[in-house]
């Protein structure tokens, strides 16, 4: 079962960004990735992780001035000396400070008017020299695909492309970080794309958050129970980022961590999760029930709308002798409509 890195920028935002560090050790989370470390010493951060035996696997190089709208400066014709500066002086120190091996990069805004062409030309000369300068530190240097929904105006938004670029600049160490809930919006497709680009090596991180909204992977349109088991026979280890918006509480919307058995507090089955999540009874346990046998990828999947019992997931699997429990997703996300795969109890 793939491991998980808590994003701090987004979960425990009930807590001062200090004590999330201890709210995710005390749920089982054994690794953190949050935007920016740099409002903190370094040195205050390192003893975070080292006081809960956390690994920081992720965060981002300076982007510019983010308060005022910028997202990134590697793209963009007349920033370069200001991206290289943020670049050796704050995100290389704090990665060794934290023991960070993964710094990601971002592109920027594409200014009105301004040719992609000649943006492509800066981007991939200050990617070559990121990378290069990193190298020498044990420092991957990643790109992530971001969708021009949530982000419009942004430079790179597909995988494809992303790839592309790593192979044409060729270092080593510059990588592609694959958030599958960009790709899901802006490709969809999530299967075949992790079999077309885990194998060739150039994926250096994966994130995750439910679509449409960004909230709890198990609550939206993707079967994350299928993907986490495809992940295992692809044989990815590096934790996976949970880079989503809580909807009700970070620790009330972890019950798809524990029905996946992870360690510690997020490894405890809880039965009483409310369906449209994992349903415990025949998708968490490896040990009995009437699937046990089956891949995680090959589990049914429960969600519970009003009336009606949709089991998505695979032919030919058995449900559980009872499914009686109903309760509703979060009150936040909207209802499908249309046309559900799937077998109904109705």
């Amino acid at each position: 079962m793939p491991r998980f890195a808590a994003n701090l920028s987004m979960l425990y935002t009930e807590h001062d960004f200090l004590d999330r560090f201890a709210a995710a050790a005390a749920d089982g989370f054994e690794a953190v990735e949050y935007l920016f470390p740099y409002a903190w010493p370094a040195a205050e951060l390192a003893a975070r992780l080292r006081a809960h035996g956390m690994e920081q696997v992720l965060f981002n190089a300076p982007p510019g001035d983010w308060e005022a709208g910028e997202r990134g400066l590697a793209c963009l014709p007349g920033r370069s000396d200001e991206f290289r500066r943020g670049f050796v002086e704050r995100a290389l120190p704090y990665a060794q400070a934290l023991g960070c091996r993964r710094v990601h990069v971002m592109a920027g805004l594409v200014p009105a008017g301004v040719p992609r062409e000649g943006l492509r030309a800066h981007y991939l000369a200050n990617l070559a020299w990121a990378a290069q300068t990193a190298a020498s530190d044990g420092v991957e240097v990643l790109i992530e695909p971001i969708n021009p929904r949530d982000m419009p105006g942004y430079f790179l938004s597909r995988q494809d492309e992303a790839h592309a670029i790593v192979q044409e600049v060729g270092a080593p160490n510059l990588k592609v970080q694959m958030d599958l809930y960009h790709c899901q919006i802006v490709e969809g497709d999530l299967s075949s794309k992790l079999r077309q680009y885990l194998p060739t090596g150039r994926v250096g991180h994966l994130q995750i958050a439910g679509v449409p909204q960004r909230h709890e992977p198990d609550l939206g349109e993707l079967n994350y129970n299928w993907l986490f088991g495809l992940l295992d026979e692809l044989g990815w280890t590096t934790p996976i980022g949970c880079e989503y918006r809580p909807c009700a509480g970070t620790r009330e919307g972890l019950g798809w961590l524990r029905a996946l058995g992870q360690p510690g507090r997020v490894g405890r089955v809880d039965r009483e999760a409310p369906q449209g999540r994992l349903s415990p009874e025949w998708a968490a346990q490896p040990s009995a029930g009437p699937n046990a046998k089956r891949p995680l990828s090959q589990r049914p999947f429960v969600c519970t709308l009003p009336r009606k019992e949709i089991l998505v997931g695979v032919r030919g699997f058995e449900p559980p002798a009872s499914t009686s429990r109903k309760t509703s997703c979060c009150s936040r996300s909207p209802k499908p409509k249309g046309l559900v795969l799937g077998k109904s109890t109705a």
